[in-house]
């Protein structure tokens, strides 16, 4: 694969399911934001993914600038929609992998990359070329299309969705989607079925012992307060097409984000929010999650201890975005 070939693929753009049809090949920003080079924002050891991604080293992010959604409480605003980031190579990429891989990371973790996929199937082949051995992680939002992640078949070991919602009004309101269910629902089925779980387990010159993810699929449900019935009629769809087959993750750390930005843009945000409860987890909310957790009784979930700590909220404008004992940086944009 060259990039003379690809970029064929962004001139009438219909990578993620909006099929814009922005010639992004000719600078043309699709809705993504993002025109045909790919650029970054952050590259570090995160130490905030589930268990067996983060093992030992952490997992090896790479936090891309763009997105195929507009989440009105996005905790990753400043890449995501606010075009936060810096055009990077193919060398530089490749680089960015090898150089995370000499730092102890896990994976290579792929962040928001939904946008584009036909130049990151080559920048991956070519890190694997260059000696980068670690399983990749595509971390995304699930609102991609299948011919789309057919191009990564060959190239992604680890999986990891979001669902974040089954309620098509509700998605049309908050993520600027209308149709996210069922892309959703298309792209994680086609995940489960063509990368069945992996692991192994590991363990330290000191014995200590971690189960680590070599392939499959893990799948994210965020947990919005007010919204239990979402959140349970979307456990109840993974429990019949993915109990056994994926991982679940199940997070309660909802936060309201302190957004910088212009009026409309805070106009328009906030009046998606009026969707549903903008506020912290209650312990009553945590504990009929607990609840329903054992109800539907999951093979492998994880769920997060409740906590009112927000210190955890990203700022990509610093070098050091999340605290030390979360993340450690390795490249930064500015």
């Amino acid at each position: 694969m060259y990039l003379k070939n690809i970029s064929a693929l962004y001139t009438n753009c219909t990578q993620c399911p909006r099929r814009c049809g922005a010639n992004r090949a000719a600078g043309v920003p699709g809705f993504c934001g993002e025109k045909f080079e790919l650029r970054a924002a952050l590259s570090c050891l995160h130490f905030g993914e589930e268990p067996p991604l983060t093992v030992f080293g952490g997992s090896g992010t790479i936090f891309l600038t763009g997105c195929t959604l507009r989440c009105a409480f996005c905790q990753n605003y400043q890449i995501s929609q606010q075009g936060l980031g810096e055009a990077i190579s193919k060398s530089d990429f490749v680089k960015i992998c090898l150089d995370l891989q000499n730092a102890g990371a896990e994976n290579i973790n792929l962040i928001t990359g939904s946008h584009h996929i036909p130049v990151l199937a080559e920048f991956i082949q070519e890190a694997k070329s260059a000696g980068c051995t670690l399983p990749f992680c595509w971390n995304s939002s699930a609102y991609e299309n299948v011919e789309s992640l057919e191009m990564l078949k060959n190239f992604i070991d680890i999986w990891l969705p979001d669902f974040k919602t089954l309620d098509n009004d509700f998605s049309e309101k908050v993520f600027f989607a209308r149709d996210y269910p069922d892309a959703a629902k298309k792209s994680i089925s086609w995940m489960i079925k063509n990368f069945p779980l992996k692991t192994k387990i590991v363990c330290t010159e000191n014995g200590a012992e971690k189960e680590k993810m070599i392939r499959g699929v893990i799948v994210r449900h965020l947990f919005l307060p007010g919204r239990f019935e979402d959140t349970a009629n979307t456990l109840a769809w993974l429990k019949e097409n993915a109990d056994s087959k994926a991982m679940i993750s199940l997070m309660s750390q909802y936060t309201p984000v302190p957004f910088k930005e212009n009026r409309e843009e805070e106009k328009r945000r906030k009046s998606a929010l009026d969707a549903f409860e903008n506020r912290l987890v209650s312990k009553t909310e945590d504990e009929d999650l607990r609840d329903l957790i054992a109800a539907y009784d999951f093979e492998n979930l994880f769920y997060q201890e409740l906590t009112c700590d927000t210190s955890w909220l990203p700022d990509f404008s610093k070098r050091e975005p999340f605290s030390n004992t979360l993340a450690k940086t390795l490249w930064h944009c500015k």
